[in-house]
């Protein structure tokens, strides 16, 4: 089957929306604000590319290729650790929307035996809810030992923590402009980072992506089942680490599309507050999942929260 058969994929499952965070704002630690942009990568403004002449998931919105005006900004190298995120929490006591609530989503194969019979979202068996899951037993119960890595992407993780960390740091998620601009890297519309030659299953592994068949049988040729350190692979042009496949990343923007299908706006009013989220995941193939790609695209609830979903940061020059 192919990938527009398929439009939800392995893509992050959604929370019913609704449920409330009681989080107080958080307010910007100028230490912290000041070191993180200090190292995060300048991006030059100008006139940025948006989308692509040649979509390969149509209904994703990911079509036409569009200019725009960009200003100039900062981009973290890398997604936020969970050694970043752990200063945050340290430092700000925050409790994220998965603790709150109690359970969150993960995928099958990462689920212990010891964790016992978990409920599947019924339009994506993949994915489980399992009680106790959160940025810290990303798995689930007493599963931080294991599972937890100070240099890899934090994940469970929602819309509502990545902005409370932003704010933290005096900064804020990208909009998928600044996005697709940092990740493009002066290359123009080129389908990846690196440029236009397609990961496989083989020999050519720029990213962190599923190999074999999914959902069934990720062989990991790449080196990861899962997370790899948000500092993997090689950069792009400026300097950005692990663009596609790792973790989906959160933007700023609410998921639109503009389209006259019956079928898209049915889809939309359904996702009525979803974010929009960038990039593909270590869960993404071509075969079923082709968005790790630049111009690709996700829309998620923003209180959910999944093994495979982090986020980066920006600041304005």
């Amino acid at each position: 089957m192919t990938t527009a058969e398929h439009p939800k994929s392995c893509c992050t499952p959604n929370r019913p929306l609704g449920i409330q965070t009681s989080a107080e704002q958080i307010k910007t630690n100028q230490q912290a604000f000041d070191r993180y942009k200090a190292a995060a990568i300048a991006v030059a403004g100008g006139t940025g590319l948006l989308g692509t002449a040649l979509a390969s998931i149509a209904n994703d919105g990911e079509a036409p290729l569009r200019k725009t005006r960009i200003k100039p900004f900062r981009i973290s190298a890398t997604t936020v650790t969970n050694a970043k995120f752990k200063a945050f929490v340290d430092a700000t006591g925050y409790i994220t929307e998965a603790e709150r609530i109690g359970w969150s989503f993960v995928f099958w194969a990462q689920v212990p035996e010891s964790i016992g019979m978990t409920q599947a979202v019924p339009e994506a068996q993949w994915w489980r809810r399992v009680d106790g899951a959160n940025w810290r037993d990303i798995n689930g119960p007493d599963t931080q030992s294991e599972a937890w890595h100070a240099d890899h992407p934090v994940v469970q993780i929602s819309w509502n923590d990545a902005r409370a960390y932003c704010d933290w740091v005096g900064g804020r998620l990208p909009t998928e402009a600044e996005w697709e601009h940092a990740a493009r890297g002066g290359l123009g519309d080129v389908k990846f980072p690196w440029g236009d030659t397609l990961p496989n299953d083989t020999d050519h592994f720029p990213c962190n992506i599923w190999q074999g068949r999914f959902p069934e049988t990720n062989t990991a040729r790449d080196g990861y089942h899962t997370t790899a350190p948000a500092k993997s692979y090689e950069p792009n042009n400026i300097g950005l680490y692990n663009l596609v496949g790792n973790v989906w990343e959160w933007t700023s923007e609410n998921y639109k599309i503009k389209s006259l299908k019956k079928d898209v706006r049915a889809r939309l009013a359904q996702m009525k507050g979803f974010k929009l989220s960038k990039g593909g995941s270590f869960l993404c193939h071509a075969s079923y999942c082709f968005r790790y790609r630049i111009a690709a695209r996700s829309g998620t609830s923003p209180d959910s929260a999944t093994t495979h979903h982090g986020f980066r940061v920006v600041w304005s020059e």
